[in-house]
């Protein structure tokens, strides 16, 4: 974590290339995390960039008490996701279907891979919240346990606990056993 601590240092003191090169090494985890959540392309790449903006914006108050620059950020992308659905759920709107957005290759596999991971969307809106989250920052943004320990303010033994009873049940939706 050394390189990233010496980036963020940067970015506080003003260095825009070293907030770019922050952004270039979160930009996918914190894609994924917030499209998982929104289920829409074109919002989890809004968001996705309101986040770095808020980041970038309030880098000055960052501090490396015990909190990683990456559960900062998941914090900041966990923010946006609420107001998001607060916003979302007062307004409606019509979704398109973003596999029709694509234009070019086997129609056949994009079918089956969009219905794979509609699937596991669907699997992972039935799991509790606690585990739903921890599913998403370990397999999804990619996070270490450590990371999602302190993302989400828990231990690790806890974190570990909330993936195994979610990897259980996820296993349970979508094969339909519990043993493999």
């Amino acid at each position: 974590m050394q390189i990233e601590e010496q980036l963020v240092q940067r970015a506080i003191n003003g260095d825009r290339d070293a907030f770019t090169r922050i952004y270039d090494l979160h930009f996918d985890k914190i894609y994924r995390y917030i499209y998982v959540k929104v289920h829409s392309q074109a919002e989890a790449e809004d968001l996705t960039q309101d986040v770095f903006i808020k980041a970038y914006e309030g880098i000055n108050s960052y501090r490396w008490r015990d909190l990683p620059f990456t559960a900062w950020l998941f914090k900041i992308a966990h923010n946006r996701v609420i107001d998001y659905v607060r916003k979302s759920s007062k307004e409606k709107k019509a979704s398109l279907d973003e596999a029709g957005a694509i234009a070019s290759g086997d129609p056949v596999y994009i079918t089956e891979q969009n219905f794979e991971v509609y699937q596991l969307k669907n699997a992972l809106e039935k799991l509790p919240d606690a585990q739903r989250e921890v599913a998403t920052l370990r397999f999804i943004s990619e996070l270490s346990i450590a990371e999602v320990a302190k993302t989400l303010g828990k231990s690790e033994g806890t974190v570990k606990a909330l993936q195994f009873n979610a990897v259980a049940s996820l296993r349970k939706l979508l094969y339909g056993k519990i043993d493999v």
